[in-house]
């Protein structure tokens, strides 16, 4: 039997044929049949005890059934890496994270090496590194990408050079990795982004492991496209987030501080807490002749978010545009209203302009209200005066009208431009209740004599504790104030002089 049959099929007839202590249990699958190869093709060999005691072997090939089991290991396996892969690649929306996660799974996964080579930056080339059972490195080479095969091809998104054009020895000394040792194989293929190649990648094996298959290289191919869209949308992410940014510098209220002689202080608060910009806005425009008066406007667009923010970017532009004529808020507005008509925009605005210079001691001022609620005057003896100006809105109709009123503020007195976001908060003890125009004077009227940062704190730390956690619109304050003086005479025979803040 040992010198006819293959060697599995003798240890099969050998154990069927051992005493009972030795024998599989009757009926089990160690029982029934035994499993190997004849020649290239595999059977699967079932036993039939005679009553002779001889046992006859039936063989039914089973190479088809093999190589069907073989694929959908291999299939599962390929999947579950892929999966594994998306999931680590879209976790991250960093462009290098993604480039050196690209680089470890297909060392450990694909090949002994891999590359990750990112489009070039100048003369040079972003490259990460990474062998199997290593951490990734990053590094930049000054290379040409045509002095590889199918490296410059893939960097502008062609489609491979099949690796048995490859020529392993011709490989330039910077693609691959130091201790590496001789190439067998190498794969080179794109990384493909979104309408733009997010770069290449490479696959190296070394003398000792086998080259490369047909097969392997179109799963290589697979893993390369998902890694191609994780690195691409980071990218993307990237050049979003930098502009976002630029632009969101250019649409942040400013930071306000004294100019010429006038105090001034102004706090924010989007309707929602994730975000930074909404439809509330405030500018103070400086004088350009020393002692002209500073151009104030505080602002109300209708709704909220990014479009409201978009559109309080443009009237800024405007009314930026528009400082020459500073001195007359009547025809300012006029002006606007007819910009803001010939957009073609569904929005509309509610602001108040407010003119002020330093006279003396005490800060003259010109309040003009278009549509908006009118400042507020703090008093030095804690009274709350309301500034009689009123107007039509902005941007809704074809003429906008608005009374401009003169007022003076003492030293240590305030003005206060506020938008509806803060008296109309809802909260409260039972959470419905709005903040409200006299709950405000009186907590202005608490406010006599501090400065305008510690009114503009003031206000809005009441108003936040008003909402709680609930629902409200954006929320501004702007603080104009008349700095507090000092008349110092002779104290005990010394003369002090007059100080002036």
């Amino acid at each position: 039997m040992a010198d006819t049959v293959p060697d599995w099929l003798s240890s099969a007839h050998a154990r069927r044929l051992s005493p009972a202590p030795t024998r599989p249990v009757p009926g089990s699958v160690a029982d029934a049949l035994a499993r190997g190869p004849v020649g290239e093709r595999t059977y699967e060999a079932h036993p039939t005890a005679r009553h002779d005691g001889t046992v006859v072997w039936w063989l039914v090939d089973d190479t088809d059934h093999r190589l069907a089991r073989e694929a959908l290991r291999t299939e599962r396996e390929r999947t579950a890496f892929l999966t594994e892969a998306s999931n680590l690649l879209l976790s991250s929306l960093n462009v290098e994270r993604c480039m050196d996660v690209t680089a470890q799974m297909a060392a450990e996964h694909l090949a002994d090496a891999a590359l990750v080579i990112a489009p070039s930056r100048g003369r040079e080339l972003p490259l990460v590194t990474c062998l199997r059972g290593e951490r990734p490195s990053t590094s930049r080479v000054s290379a040409a990408p045509e002095e590889v095969p199918g490296l410059g091809e893939a960097l502008q998104g062609f489609p491979p050079v099949p690796s048995r054009w490859i020529d392993p020895g011709a490989a330039p000394d910077w693609l691959i990795p130091e201790g590496f040792g001789p190439v067998r194989s190498i794969v080179i293929t794109p990384l493909p982004g979104h309408g733009v190649p997010a770069g290449a990648l490479v696959l190296l094996r070394r003398a000792e492991s086998p080259a490369f298959t047909e097969d392997e290289e179109v799963f290589a191919r697979l893993f390369a496209a998902r890694a191609g869209a994780a690195m691409s949308a980071a990218r993307l992410y990237a050049e979003q987030a930098a502009i976002t940014e630029t632009l969101m510098r250019e649409l942040l209220p400013p930071s306000l501080h004294q100019v010429s002689g006038v105090e001034y202080a102004g706090g924010y608060r989007p309707s929602l807490d994730h975000e930074r910009i909404g439809g509330d806005f405030y500018d103070v425009h400086p004088a350009a002749v020393r002692g002209d008066p500073s151009l104030v406007v505080l602002g109300d667009v209708c709704g909220k978010g990014l479009e409201a923010a978009v559109m309080t970017g443009k009237i800024r532009n405007t009314l930026q545009a528009l400082l020459p004529m500073a001195e007359d808020h009547q025809r300012m507005l006029t002006l606007l209203n007819t910009s803001l008509l010939n957009t073609h925009n569904a929005r509309f605005a509610t602001m108040v302009l407010a003119s002020a210079a330093r006279e003396g001691n005490a800060v003259k001022l010109r309040l003009t209200s278009a549509g908006h609620p009118a400042p507020l005057i703090l008093r030095a003896d804690g009274r709350v005066d309301e500034a009689p100006t009123q107007g039509t809105l902005v941007g809704a109709l074809p003429h906008v009208t608005a009374a401009t009123v003169l007022m003076t503020l003492a030293p240590g007195e305030t003005c206060v431009l506020y938008t509806d976001g803060i008296t109309e908060a809802r909260g409260g003890p039972l959470g419905d209740a709005m903040f409200g125009e006299a709950r405000l004077r009186r907590v202005l009227s608490e406010c006599g004599g501090m400065p305008a940062e510690a009114v503009v704190e003031r206000v809005q730390m009441l108003a936040s504790q008003w909402v709680g956690t609930g629902h409200h619109d954006d929320m501004a304050v702007v603080v104009i104030s008349a700095p507090r003086t000092n008349h110092l005479s002779a104290v005990n025979g010394h003369t002090r002089g007059r100080f002036t803040a």
